[in-house]
């Protein structure tokens, strides 16, 4: 007897959500610049960096008047993102905010951001050969099997390329690692790192799920 078998159903758990917004043209037109000109500011005595590094700056930029602009935007965009994930608290702030500048050839290694709860980059100068970030699968035990395959898809590689533009707003898990490729342009790559965490963590998150009455 032979049994005829359908195509099996299946279903996706526990998924990994990137966040991803386009400015409007207008809006990254007016903010660019500004965030350009405050970094120069803050760069003056530190020069370019050379061929292979990156420069960074301090982590206190969202409380400075040129990312005003940018901070509304990180701002309503991150509680469309915790309505989205049906999240009761919405009370949240910038925990840092701080700029990467890509030197020709500067990559940044596979990392995570502890301690937030979600983070975010905003790209204020990017071209051709320093378009992309890349998120890698946080599930370590995938890594302990890994057959040939015929070709790359969703459900079967360990790394995600996000291609991203001027004016492009990520937003993800702090959780999730993530890393940059070298910078492949003939100028230097610009974005905006930022974390999101609850303001009273140790109030509404540290006391146990099940509540002071039981």
């Amino acid at each position: 007897m032979t049994i005829r078998l359908g195509s099996p159903d299946f279903l996706r758990m526990f998924p990994t959500v990137v966040w991803t917004l386009q400015l409007e043209e207008e809006a990254s037109r007016a903010i660019n610049p500004a965030i350009l000109r405050g970094l120069a500011e803050i760069r003056a005595s530190a020069g370019e960096p050379s061929a292979g590094e990156n420069w960074q700056s301090g982590h206190a930029l969202h409380r400075r008047d040129e990312f005003h602009a940018l901070v509304e935007a990180i701002h309503a965009t991150t509680r469309k993102v915790l309505s989205f994930l049906e999240i009761a608290s919405d009370d949240f702030e910038i925990t840092g905010c701080w700029a990467n500048v890509n030197g020709i050839g500067a990559s940044h290694g596979v990392h995570t951001h502890p301690n937030n709860f979600l983070s975010g980059v905003y790209y204020v100068q990017t071209q051709a050969g320093a378009d992309t970030i890349n998120f890698h699968d946080p599930r370590v035990q995938t890594a302990i099997l890994r057959p040939p395959v015929k070709a790359l898809t969703a459900d079967n590689t360990d790394q995600v390329v996000v291609r991203v533009r001027e004016g492009t707003l990520l937003l993800f898990p702090a959780w999730l690692p993530h890393s940059v490729d070298p910078n492949r342009s003939a100028r230097e790559r610009v974005s905006i790192s930022f974390n999101i965490m609850f303001s009273a963590c140790a109030a509404t998150l540290s006391p146990p799920l099940w509540g002071a009455n039981n």
